[in-house]
């Protein structure tokens, strides 16, 4: 079974640094994802909220902050001492580590509660500036996003992610230039997804940390999995 590192080898390292994804990159995984918002000076970073409140000792929003004065802020320690002084990533930073390795790398752009005007182009122009177009996968909430990148970037292989099913899952995907969904897990033994994966479409399923819930995604035929585990 496919499985993805997600944000970063998670389970061990605080989610989304340079460690948990230089961790990752160590791994016999299929791929990594990640998440990245824009800052107030337009830097892209990765980080999965939308605030740091949760995973730095600062407070608020990514959106309201410059790059410089993200990384005033500790993102480690909150996860354990040990990892004190991790700072926020840029993408550049996380591209760099998976450059040169094997792994898919799918990248979640978080615009569904903040659009962040001119992300895609910005997610775009790193894509290209590292020469990836064929390892990575864009995903994203927001699918209104989705659209904007496809038409920047066609060749670039994306996904529509959903927190719930919809009626006409089949004729809605068809609207976009993609042929993948990322689901929540429990979603995969549903009858539209059954259907839609006996149609050919490629179902991915997030988040998985059981080895006997990937065996059943496997039996049902979803194509691979979230770990924060990285291999199950």
């Amino acid at each position: 079974m496919k499985t993805l590192a997600h944000r970063g080898l998670s389970a061990s390292y605080p989610e989304n640094t340079l460690i948990a994804f230089q961790q990752a990159a160590k791994l016999d995984c299929w791929g990594v994802e990640f998440d990245v918002h824009l800052t107030k000076d337009n830097q892209l970073v990765v980080i999965h909220d939308e605030s740091i409140n949760r995973t730095s000792n600062g407070k608020g929003f990514v959106k309201d902050m410059t790059l410089e004065e993200l990384r005033t802020f500790d993102y480690g320690s909150w996860f354990s001492p040990e990892f004190a002084g991790q700072q926020i990533p840029t993408l550049a930073e996380v591209l760099e580590i998976f450059k040169n390795t094997h792994h898919q790398i799918n990248i979640e752009i978080k615009s569904d509660v903040f659009e962040y005007p001119g992300i895609e182009m910005l997610v775009a122009n790193q894509i290209e500036a590292f020469q990836l177009k064929d390892r990575v996968i864009v995903s994203s909430f927001n699918h209104e996003t989705i659209m904007r990148f496809q038409q920047m970037m066609p060749s670039v292989d994306c996904a529509l992610l959903f927190a719930s099913l919809i009626i006409n899952l089949e004729d809605y995907v068809r609207q976009f230039n993609c042929n993948a969904i990322h689901i929540p897990y429990y979603y995969g033994m549903r009858s539209i997804i059954q259907r839609v994966i006996k149609q050919g479409m490629t179902v991915r399923a997030y988040t998985v940390n059981d080895e006997k819930i990937t065996q059943q995604m496997q039996q049902l035929g979803v194509d691979a999995v979230f770990s924060d585990k990285g291999i199950l």
